[in-house]
């Protein structure tokens, strides 16, 4: 077991834990202020111990131990602490597993460094959504509100209310991955709830249609909510990651 600090080319320090162990190995990616310590991770973490498999979960910057404030941070900030990560942390091509945020962050990888990519599961990815359910759900008075201050105040299920950021809304207008073809020739396995109150089946509906690849596949859990993280979800997370590991 590895737990450490890496500093990433543009200074930050990130927070990881990681496993040596046989290839392809597995790259956790989390949630929009989530961190390594989540349920999720953890799981997939155990997974890997009893399988002797390669295993990297890590915090963004502005995350979990990670160095800087989160409301300093934005999707292309995250993503260059994955490309960091990956390249320094693990050799050879890797599953990414991305939840929510980390859907997101897993396509950008996909898309830049193709040769570093095994497989990809998706938990209720949430690609683009700081343009297609942030910035198109905000109000005038929200709208003109981040205009004047340069951030607003959404609510939260899970604690404080999330700060959010001009910068975050426009530099994540670069990162979008649904406004272009996007082709990805390993196996990919998305996992959606229907009950997700925060990513909403469409989106899942959406990344399907708009992904190009010969092994795509999206499986729908009746009842499941956002954090996907009962009995059964978490089997269904490891068994998508075997699945692709097969195919890889």
């Amino acid at each position: 077991m590895d737990d450490g600090m890496l500093t990433t080319p543009e200074g930050r320090r990130l927070a990881y834990d990681r496993i040596d162990g046989a290839g392809p190995g597995v790259v956790f990616l989390g949630g929009f202020k989530s961190d390594k310590e989540g349920t999720k991770a953890l799981h997939l973490e155990a997974w890997a111990r009893a399988r002797g498999r390669a295993f990297l979960r890590f915090d963004y910057s502005g995350h979990g131990t990670s160095s800087g404030e989160f409301t300093e941070g934005t999707i292309g900030d995250w993503a260059a602490d994955a490309s960091a990560a990956i390249h320094a942390l693990t050799e050879g091509p890797q599953v990414l597993v991305g939840s929510s945020m980390g859907g997101w962050i897993a396509l950008l990888m996909a898309r830049r460094h193709p040769e570093r990519l095994a497989g990809l599961v998706t938990i209720a990815a949430a690609p683009d959504f700081t343009e297609d359910s942030m910035w198109a759900g905000f109000s005038d008075t929200q709208k003109a509100e981040l205009a004047e201050t340069g951030q607003v105040a959404l609510p939260s299920e899970y604690g404080e209310p999330y700060i959010i950021t001009r910068r975050l809304i426009e530099e994540g207008r670069d990162q979008l991955v649904l406004r272009a073809p996007l082709e990805i020739g390993v196996p990919v396995r998305m996992l959606q709830g229907t009950a997700d109150a925060d990513v909403d089946m469409s989106v899942a509906l959406r990344l399907l249609d708009h992904l190009e690849g010969p092994d795509i596949r999206l499986q729908l859990v009746k009842g499941a909510d956002h954090r996907f993280s009962d009995e059964t979800c978490l089997a269904l997370i490891t068994t998508a990651v075997e699945e692709v590991i097969g195919h890889a």
